[in-house]
């Protein structure tokens, strides 16, 4: 097998949602109330919603910039690559990445509609959160059938209405939900409390993969404000490790033996070490813990529920009879920094060593697959689906580097190291109103 004959699925990359989306999925009385976007004497784009200037559009939407450019923050939607927010443009970037179908997480609400979490009128809330889905799936992913997965988010602010959107949205063909990694956090019970016993229960009987992306509680976590930006960078995939324990060790897998988890961009390097842990501390400690895994090791519950994904892992893939290959999926992270397009296939290909072609196959598509639900037999011959072939449809693509795409950048101190602290004054300061 060579990069060519891959068949490629991304669980994780990004949309940037683009203006007038709700439109076409409100009622008369609530379109003057959706989120709209307006164009600041600076040029900078923002979404207005409910009386806030949201400060968002494409956070980190750097795709195709050159790699001194990826930390100059895009503020409008003409600082971006147009795949970013244009499905036609972001089909024709994915045919030339050789990517068939992908999984799209949101921008501006956040990646659990924090957004529409926070709104005080929760009837208003719930209409612009039902918008966004069914934009989400009829539009952004009914575009281009069998090209994406669907994600939903979740009314976490009601039980019920909770519910009922898992259950509507899945009538729609949606197979992923989005949620958060820390739920207390965003003022909600944590994952351990019964309040969200009747989500985890529908995701089941829905057979709804829960996506939880890093960073889905609202922040990033910096050691000090002085801390180089490279330790966020390089720390944040690691810490959903936190997430996975929580996961782990709380009743809601051995409740729900069918029930899956997505730790999406969480990568894979650390799972073996921390399966190795979590047996150790369940043999050591069960006696005083009162743990019960009945039969089980926590390993193998792990390895029943979670769905593990990556972007670029070669110590993972190294491990991976002791991760599990068929727990792993392949992801691209478009349009962020950390994204391997557009030579996503050859990246991949290079760490694969002597990877054995089943398990490139189960790694690279078939898990994702099996797990989402998706059948792209149904829409194009499996000879159709290659890096190969998709890269022919559409080989006038422009990729070349972008430069002085114009955004706020880190800081203008010239080559000082970047810290976390320039990345907070950047977010806060890039949509400010400038003469």
């Amino acid at each position: 097998m060579q990069p060519e004959d891959m068949i490629m699925v991304s669980v994780d990359d990004h949309v940037v949602e683009p203006p007038g989306m709700f439109q076409q999925h409100l009622t008369p009385e609530y379109k003057d109330k959706a989120p709209k976007i307006d164009r600041l004497p600076n040029g900078a784009d923002v979404w207005v919603f409910n009386g806030q200037k949201l400060p968002n559009i494409g956070l980190n939407a750097v795709v195709g910039r050159a790699p001194e450019e990826y930390g100059v923050e895009p503020t409008s939607y003409d600082q971006m690559r147009k795949g970013c927010y244009d499905v036609d443009a972001r089909i024709e970037d994915m045919n030339a990445n050789g990517v068939l179908a992908s999984l799209c997480f949101p921008s501006f609400p956040g990646f659990v509609g924090q957004l529409w979490a926070r709104t005080e009128d929760k009837n208003l809330a719930a209409m612009m959160l039902r918008a966004y889905n069914d934009w989400h799936i009829d539009e952004w992913c009914g575009a281009y059938p069998g090209r994406f997965i669907p994600l939903a988010l979740p009314c976490m602010w009601d039980q019920q209405l909770m519910v009922e959107e898992v259950r509507r949205v899945a009538r729609k063909g949606c197979t992923a939900l989005s949620f958060s990694e820390n739920p207390e956090k965003l003022g909600f019970p944590t994952l351990h409390d019964e309040y969200w016993d009747p989500l985890w229960q529908v995701c089941t009987d829905e057979g709804m993969v829960i996506c939880i992306h890093i960073g889905s509680a609202s922040g990033m976590s910096f050691p000090t404000m002085d801390s180089p930006v490279d330790v966020m960078i390089t720390t944040t995939p690691i810490s959903i490790v936190n997430l996975a324990a929580d996961l782990l060790f709380s009743k809601i897998l051995r409740r729900h033996p069918t029930l899956k988890f997505a730790l999406s961009e969480g990568g894979i390097g650390w799972v073996p070490y921390f399966l190795e842990r979590a047996d150790y501390v369940y043999e050591h400690h069960k006696a005083w813990t009162h743990q019960d895994f009945g039969d089980q090791l926590p390993s193998e519950c792990f390895r029943d529920h979670i769905v593990n994904c990556f972007i670029d892992d070669k110590a993972g893939i190294d491990q991976r009879d002791k991760i599990g290959v068929e727990t792993i999926c392949w992801e691209c992270d478009y349009p962020h920094s950390d994204t391997t397009w557009p030579n996503a296939p050859e990246i991949l290909f290079e760490g694969l060593g002597k990877v054995s072609e089943a398990e490139i196959n189960a790694m690279t598509h078939e898990n994702a697959m099996r797990e989402f639900r998706l059948d792209f037999t149904a829409e194009r011959p499996k000879q159709m689906c290659t890096v190969a072939a998709l890269r022919a449809e559409s080989p006038n693509v422009d990729m070349s580097p972008i430069v002085n795409a114009g955004g706020t950048a880190a800081h203008e101190d010239g080559d000082r190291i970047v810290t976390g602290g320039d990345i907070v004054r950047q977010l806060a300061g890039a949509f400010v109103e400038r003469s």
